[in-house]
């Protein structure tokens, strides 16, 4: 007689469009696959998003259904939003029953909302991941479906939310930075012994971080501190004016983010919920500037760690030459400072939000097998 399983053998993923969203649905791919290697996940996106480059590369198998715009104000979007919402609800039942999916599990984003749809309309259960403080329109419309919501912060107002953290790679998770200090900074051509400031707005950079902080090599070689600065691609640049023992190192984009936080002793960066959480579970301390546009979900992300004394808030139009030296240079100076902001960064991470996740949606495929 053979045992009933004790969890999916064939998971849907469904997020895209951007990193914050693909980056946790491959860590809880990664996850499920170190729980059963014989479970089958499909992960569902768009053709025009990051998944469509990230996801084979990690080494999953993508299906895409049509982008469906949800616009907030009067457009020939919304007109067209009935019609285009009713194709791609077709094509993520198409998708649902060809991969015979046992649990759907969406990311948020133009993806999700068809697939929770299709999902529901089949009875096949779904389970919930919202990145953010402030909650999306599509996660909004899918907790309304199901009871399993994970949340990523605390203070995150949505129907049946439960706090797992973020899921992060485990290169990141369980990264010893004072182990890999040496490594990180040889890699990156940087000295052992100076203080390092790491600046990076993502993977498509930060026009204001950028201009900035290439107006201030200057000052901060003056100050002996050596910067590991990630412009994003296609936007790096050649610094001038530097001292030549104090290393200025630029990077458009990093494959090894985990060498990267263990070089550094503080980072200048934007304050999406996936940077947030890294930087919590590696205890690094981050001077957040948060994305002057949208709903203020970014300054809202990093308001625990802040309260918490692992970071500070600045807004963009207050990142000049002379903030980098006025605030900047003292911390990464003050190494006292900086260890109590480490510790209170690494206090309020989050390192197991992938097997939290995972247990979320085992349940949800669980309660939805014994209810059939």
């Amino acid at each position: 007689m053979s045992l009933a399983p004790t969890s999916p053998r064939s998971v849907l993923l469904a997020g895209g469009g951007t990193a914050g969203h693909v980056s946790p649905l491959l860590a809880l791919a990664d996850c499920l696959r170190r729980r059963d290697p014989d479970v089958t996940i499909l992960a569902v996106g768009t053709e025009a998003g990051l998944e469509s480059r990230l996801v084979p590369e990690r080494g999953y198998e993508l299906a895409t259904i049509p982008k469906v715009p949800m616009p907030r104000r009067p457009s020939g979007d919304l007109l067209r939003l009935p019609g285009n919402l009713r194709r791609a609800v077709a094509r993520a039942g198409e998708i649902i029953e060809s991969s015979r999916a046992e649990v759907v599990v969406g990311f948020g984003g133009y993806v999700s909302t068809p697939v929770y749809l299709a999902a529901r309309r089949r009875g096949v259960p779904i389970a919930i991941h919202e990145q953010n403080a402030r909650a999306g329109m599509a996660n909004k419309v899918g907790a309304r479906l199901t009871r399993h919501v994970g949340i990523t912060f605390a203070q995150t107002r949505l129907a049946h939310g439960q706090l797992v953290g973020m899921p992060l790679r485990r290169e990141i998770a369980h990264l010893d930075r004072a182990a890999l200090r040496s490594e990180g900074r040889a890699f990156f051509g940087l000295r052992e012994d100076l203080p390092t400031l790491l600046v990076t707005g993502g993977s498509l950079g930060a026009k204001r971080l950028n201009d900035t902080f290439a107006a201030s090599v200057a000052a901060l070689g003056q100050a002996g501190v050596q910067v590991l600065h990630v412009t994003g691609r296609d936007k790096d640049f050649v610094p001038r004016g530097g001292s030549p023992a104090v290393p200025y190192a630029v990077v458009p984009y990093v494959d090894r983010m985990d060498l990267a936080y263990a070089a550094a002793d503080v980072a200048v960066c934007r304050s999406g919920a996936n940077t947030v959480c890294e930087l919590t579970a590696v205890g690094l301390p981050g001077l957040y500037v948060p994305l002057p546009i949208g709903n203020g979900e970014q300054r809202l992300n990093a308001t625990g760690v802040v309260e918490a004394g692992g970071g500070a808030l600045t807004d963009d139009a207050a990142v000049t030459p002379t903030w980098v030296t006025s605030e900047v240079v003292p911390l990464l100076t003050d190494p006292e400072r900086v260890a109590a902001m480490s510790a209170a960064a690494d206090a309020v991470g989050e390192r197991d939000g992938d097997e939290l996740l995972a247990d979320l949606v085992t349940r949800a495929w669980a309660e939805g097998r014994a209810s059939r």
